[in-house]
């Protein structure tokens, strides 16, 4: 399904400061957060954002700035839930005609997996994870979790490549600040990308074993 600005949402999934130490490539995951954050104030996509018992891991990284979201960000949400699909997220899914939702954050594994295959089972949406901004503890569960979203049927994209879709036109007036903002944004993508996917492509064999080329 293509990607339609007026009819996505953004879900940043539990990018919190506990984690920091702890996440594989954690700096580039912060990075490409921001750049989707930018995004979304560029094309006027709205953003839910999420927690993981925060008493425990503490707020939203500040590194990422959501304050610059505004009414775009329609809210944060603290769960114990491993989904993101607790029910304060699906009464906004369900209060707007989204057709698409694309997520980013942590842990690919576990709370990402976790969000896809709920919003999978709902069978509503297109759900497209960002490849260069989910990461884990591990750096060996990125292509194995990125898999079975694939094979559950989300769509797994790159952080420019969802936004030229999103973008759509390069008539729009739109698309001079699409293009500056892609430029900016250039280095660290590449430092994203070449960190969080590189060298770290998954297949899996007909034993069912998952099989990492390094």
């Amino acid at each position: 399904m293509k990607l339609n600005p007026t009819h996505t949402l953004f879900l940043l999934c539990d990018v919190q400061t506990k984690f920091r130490s702890a996440i594989y490539g954690y700096e580039h995951v912060i990075a490409t957060s921001n750049k989707m954050v930018k995004l979304a104030k560029l094309l006027e996509i709205p953003v839910v954002c999420t927690t993981q018992n925060t008493r425990a891991l503490g707020p939203t990284d500040p590194a990422i700035d959501l304050d610059s979201l505004a009414p775009l960000l329609l809210g944060t949400f603290d769960k114990t839930l491993f989904s993101m699909i607790t029910q304060d997220v699906k009464s906004i899914l369900d209060s707007r005609p989204f057709t698409s939702v694309v997520i980013f954050g942590i842990e690919s594994h576990v709370c990402v997996l976790q969000t896809v295959l709920s919003l999978l089972a709902l069978g509503k949406y297109s759900v497209h994870v960002v490849a260069d901004g989910v990461s884990s503890c591990n750096s060996f569960e990125i292509p194995i979790a990125l898999d079975r979203m694939r094979t559950e049927g989300a769509i797994i994209g790159t952080s420019e490549s969802i936004a030229f879709q999103l973008m759509g036109d390069a008539g729009l007036n739109s698309f001079k600040p699409f293009s500056k903002f892609i430029k900016e944004v250039k280095e660290s993508t590449k430092r994203a990308g070449e960190t969080l996917l590189q060298g770290q492509v998954a297949s899996v064999g007909q034993s069912g074993a998952v099989k990492s080329v390094m």
